[in-house]
């Protein structure tokens, strides 16, 4: 009997997240007041009450959900005992504090980095992502590699679940494959309401910063292995969660490799910490006979 804790990224955001907690928690009061601070502006205020567009802003999205998921795993206390941890995108980071490998300030500073570098590429280069539904993976990956081969850039990016993996690059790339993809047989072809090609090539000037914030970091040893978007696999050595850490803003979320890993390395059940229900619903099309909760 193994649990298995996960942690959303970007797009599980809502007006009024983390509220309650604040409202409840001395603790939960304390980290989003410190929290403020370290960002330099009253993330708190947009997160409680501001507007949806507000929060929309990757440079205020991803730490408003790195803060909701962290500090409800931070209250839970005792009741908080992971035998393994993973985080989807973002959601990493959420899950290297939990497991202790970050401290929560530095886990935050790293996520601000991390947001205002992918904002600065995003402005960069005009590029987006698609979700396509109901294609096989294969036909997905050689449709974006011939047009990528073309010259435009599009890839692989989320593999959230069997049927539905989101695509990422230039406009016209993503254009070009949602219309051959939907000419090859996929059901749907959804262009995304979000500021970039996250996962892609295209956020490597993001990367490069990032690297520098990761490397001057102190990771510490985690108290269970965290399975790592970039690899799917179980990794408790420092050096390598670092450098996994590095290469995946430019490489592709295997979020379903991650859980089926997982499972294949004895999880019976997956609680979800933070805002939403996204990676709940995923588990279950992943593998319907797992449990998958809110925690």
């Amino acid at each position: 009997m193994k649990k298995a804790y996960l942690f959303p990224g970007q797009g599980s955001q809502f007006v009024g997240m983390g509220k309650e907690l604040y409202e409840q928690h001395a603790l939960a009061k304390r980290l989003f007041d410190e929290a403020n601070e370290i960002l330099g502006f009253r993330i708190t205020d947009i997160m409680f009450s501001g507007t949806d567009e507000d929060l929309k802003q990757t440079k205020v999205t991803q730490p408003a959900i790195f803060l909701h998921s962290v500090v409800h795993a931070l209250c839970m206390g005792d009741e908080f005992q992971p035998d393994m941890v993973a985080g989807h995108s973002l959601g990493e980071f959420s899950a290297l504090v939990a497991n202790k490998v970050l401290s929560f300030q530095d886990g935050l500073r790293l996520v601000k980095t991390r947001a205002f570098a992918m904002q600065k590429a995003c402005e960069l280069r005009p590029s987006t992502m698609a979700a396509i539904l109901n294609l096989e993976d294969a036909v997905v990956e050689q449709i974006c590699a011939d047009i990528s081969a073309s010259g435009q850039i599009v890839v692989a990016a989320n593999y959230n679940c069997p049927g539905q993996l989101v695509i990422s690059g230039t406009i016209e790339g993503v254009n070009e494959a949602c219309e051959k993809l939907k000419a090859a047989g996929a059901k749907r072809a959804l262009v995304l309401p979000v500021g970039g090609a996250f996962h892609s090539p295209l956020m490597e000037p993001a990367r490069a910063e990032l690297a520098e914030g990761i490397r001057t970091t102190t990771f510490s040893e985690p108290i269970c292995p965290i399975y790592q978007n970039v690899t799917a696999q179980a990794v408790t050595d420092t050096n390598a969660i670092r450098e996994n850490l590095i290469a995946q803003l430019t490489a592709p979320v295997r979020w379903t490799q991650t859980i089926q890993a997982m499972i294949a390395d004895g999880a019976t059940s997956f609680v979800e910490v933070g805002p939403g229900k996204v990676l709940q619903g995923l588990v279950k099309k992943i593998n319907k006979d797992m449990e998958a909760v809110s925690a």
